[in-house]
C-alpha cells in the first residue's frame, strides 16, 4: 500500500476520496446521519436481518440497546457483559461484539464475564457460555467475533475489558492476547497469540483470508491472514498500517466489516478507512471521533457505524457481506 498523507483535523461527515474506486462505494451525495447520541462507549453493532432493527453494545452501561427506525431506542438487554452480584471494578464491564448464529440467537462477547456467551432468554436474561477457558484458564475479554459459513465462530481475545490494569492485571491468566476458533462441538482451538492485542476480526467473501485488527498503541495494524482448509491460520501479514495515522489522530484500528466485493471497512483513528482488497486506502468516512465499530444494515447498503458516544448510519452504493 502506497503511503497517504492523513490530515490531522477531521470534519464530521466529510467523505474524503483517495483513489477514483472510492465514486463507485460512496456515491457523490452520502451524508452520514446521526440517529442517537448519549451513551458512554459504543461498540458492537448488528443488524437483525429478520426483524429490522440494529443491536449495540454500551459497554461502560453494561447494556445492549435496540435502535428501531420508527421507534428509535430502547434499552434491549441489562446487563449485557457482566452479571455476577459483586460489583466490578473496571469501567467497561459490559458487552462488546455482537453476532447472530446460524439459528438467529444473539452471540455476545462479554468483557465482565470473561466469555463468549449465547442469549437463550431476554425476559429472564438467561445465558449460556460458549468459551470462557483455555487451558484451563479464564479468557481477558472476549472483544469481537465473526461466523464462518460452515459454523464456526472465530473471536479475538485482548484484556481491554479486565477491571484494572489491562495486560498488568493481577486477574489476568493467560500470558497473551488470542484469537480463537470455536467448533460446533464446543471445541475451542488457539489460532494465533503473536498479536499483542487483536481486536475488530472479518472474513473476505469467499472465507480465505481473515482480517484482524491490532490496536496496541504504537504498532497499530490491520493484519491479513490466509484460512486453510482445517480452518487455522497462515500467512500472517500487514494488510495496513494504522499507526502511520494514529500519530495524527485518536483512536486505533477497531472493528471491521467487508462488502461483496471484498473491500474493507475499518473503524479507525477518528473515521472509518476504506480499503481495497490490496491493501490500497481508498478513502474516509471522517467521525471527528473515537470510532469503534460497524455494521452493514437494512437493504445491505446502509452501514451503521459506532463512534463514541453515538450511532451513525451512511447509505453507499456497495453492498454489504453478511448483514
Amino acid at each position: 500500500m502506497s503511503p497517504i498523507d492523513i490530515e490531522a483535523s477531521t470534519i464530521p461527515g466529510r467523505i474524503v476520496r483517495y483513489d477514483s474506486r472510492i465514486n463507485s462505494i460512496v456515491p457523490a451525495n452520502a451524508k452520514l446521519e446521526k440517529l442517537a447520541d448519549g451513551f458512554l462507549w459504543v461498540e458492537g453493532p448488528v443488524w437483525n436481518r429478520k426483524e429490522k432493527y440494529l443491536l449495540f453494545s454500551d459497554v461502560k452501561a453494561n447494556k445492549i440497546y435496540k435502535w428501531e427506525a420508527r421507534k428509535g431506542i430502547s434499552t434491549y438487554l441489562s446487563p449485557s457483559g457482566y452479571t455476577e452480584d459483586t460489583p466490578f471494578n473496571g469501567i467497561e464491564p459490559g458487552s462488546n461484539g455482537l453476532t447472530f448464529d446460524s439459528q438467529g440467537r444473539l452471540v455476545m462477547c462479554q468483557h465482565g464475564n470473561r466469555r463468549v456467551a449465547r442469549l437463550e432468554n431476554r425476559e429472564n436474561n438467561a445465558q449460556i457460555a460458549l468459551a470462557e477457558r483455555y487451558d484451563n484458564k479464564r479468557l481477558n475479554s472476549p472483544n469481537d467475533l465473526v461466523y464462518k459459513s460452515n459454523g464456526d465462530l472465530y473471536f479475538t481475545d485482548p484484556p481491554y475489558g479486565l477491571p484494572t490494569q489491562r495486560f498488568d492485571d493481577p486477574k489476568k491468566e493467560l500470558p497473551f492476547s488470542g484469537v480463537y476458533r470455536l467448533s460446533p462441538d464446543g471445541k475451542l482451538t488457539l489460532l494465533t497469540d503473536k498479536i499483542r492485542s487483536p481486536n475488530g476480526i472479518a472474513f473476505s467473501p469467499n472465507e480465505k483470508i481473515l482480517y484482524i485488527s491490532d490496536s496496541t498503541s504504537k504498532k497499530s495494524t490491520w493484519l491479513a491472514y490466509d484460512v486453510v482448509s482445517d480452518g487455522t491460520l497462515q500467512n500472517g501479514r500487514t494488510f495496513a498500517d494504522g499507526w502511520t495515522w494514529e500519530r495524527k489522530r485518536q483512536g486505533n484500528p477497531d472493528g471491521l466489516k467487508v462488502d461483496k466485493a471484498g473491500n474493507v471497512y475499518a473503524a479507525a483513528p477518528e473515521a472509518v478507512f476504506i480499503f481495497a482488497p490490496d491493501g490500497t486506502l481508498l478513502g474516509s468516512i471522517e467521525t471527528a471521533v473515537r470510532t469503534s465499530n460497524l455494521a452493514w444494515g437494512e437493504d445491505g447498503h446502509s452501514l451503521f457505524i459506532t463512534a463514541n458516544t453515538a450511532i451513525y448510519r451512511i447509505r453507499l452504493a456497495a453492498t454489504g457481506e453478511r448483514y
